[in-house]
């Protein structure tokens, strides 16, 4: 079954300016419209490293809704449980400034709620044979409880990330129960009730070693953008991956393919250290790019192994 992935499917509207960026005024450049969403975009990285993953989501009933599974399905994602209803898509308007970063967006989220309905009618074919799981923390409640619930049943490994953080932070019980939470620095200051804008790689590594021990999180992952990323366990190990340096052009999914390269590295048996290099690589594939996804590789390429899963044991309580 390999990796499955849970969460929403989004519709990305991008807007470039032709010249400097002027905030409040007219900017004449050119926009997009491409397929993203934190999970579909995950799921798509996951299968452009040649590996075979499922996709648990839903889409809208309309043509762009076929799109989005078309797309999937032409890179080898299992689609099988996808579903197509009103309201399955959610939307993201962002504005871009010459250096590539996002300076205004708005987002409407999707409602989930009938992936609860695909886990109850095929949440044990899907999880039985799965090498790990990756999912949107803050999706529904009833929809992560589910995910748990099946995790335990199987003794599969849970990848967490996060696209709204304020809701997440009602979930943080739950990243007691994951193999690996990923975020960035802006979130993770957001979770732990601190400012971290400030801190050096070396100063924010530290830091997270302590609150990972304090909150029992397995392990966990801060990327710090140009900075790098850092992380720590509850073993104690802690380090730091310094960034790759590229040209920006859009850094839309750059996120989204480093949680991709973490899954897949610490899925298939590497450590803290090599599944962050994986990712840094991936992510520094998208962001030279305008596009939402990493491009193709071979699994051989970062030494990863489909059918080595990491088997972690974890205890729930939920």
């Amino acid at each position: 079954m390999g990796i499955v992935v849970l969460g929403a499917v989004f519709v990305d509207i991008k807007g470039y300016p032709a010249d400097v960026y002027i905030p409040g005024g007219r900017n004449a450049g050119r926009v997009e419209i491409v397929h993203g969403g934190v999970s579909r975009n995950l799921v798509e990285d996951i299968a452009n490293v040649e590996l075979r993953p499922t996709f648990v989501s839903l889409v809208d009933t309309t043509g762009t809704g076929a799109d989005v599974i078309r797309k999937l399905q032409d890179h080898k994602v299992n689609t099988d449980y996808i579903r197509a209803v009103p309201d399955g898509m959610g939307t993201w308007l962002a504005v871009f400034n010459n250096g590539g970063d996002v300076v205004a967006s708005i987002s409407k989220r999707p409602d989930l709620r009938p992936i609860v309905d695909i886990l109850d009618d095929h949440g044990d074919e899907i999880f039985r044979n799965a090498d790990s799981i990756a999912l949107e923390i803050d999706c529904d409640k009833e929809i992560v409880k589910a995910v748990f619930y099946y995790a335990e049943k199987y003794r599969k490994p849970v990848f967490a990330a996060v696209s709204n953080m304020s809701i997440a932070v009602e979930r943080r019980d739950f990243l007691r129960f994951c193999s690996c939470f990923v975020c960035n620095q802006q979130e993770a200051g957001i979770l732990f009730s601190e400012d971290y804008d400030s801190k050096t790689p070396e100063e924010l590594r530290d830091i997270l070693a302590h609150h990972v021990q304090a909150a029992e999180i397995p392990r966990m992952v801060v990327t710090m953008g140009a900075q790098g990323a850092v992380y720590a366990a509850q073993d104690g190990a802690c380090g730091i991956c310094p960034a790759m340096k590229v040209d920006v052009k859009d850094t839309t999914g750059a996120g989204d393919a480093f949680f991709a390269g973490v899954t897949m590295g610490l899925t298939y048996g590497k450590t803290m250290d090599e599944a962050c290099e994986i990712g840094t690589r991936l992510s520094a594939s998208v962001i030279c790019t305008s596009e939402n996804v990493c491009p193709r590789f071979l699994p051989s390429e970062f030494g990863l192994e489909p059918g080595r899963a990491a088997g972690e044991q974890l205890t729930f309580d939920i």
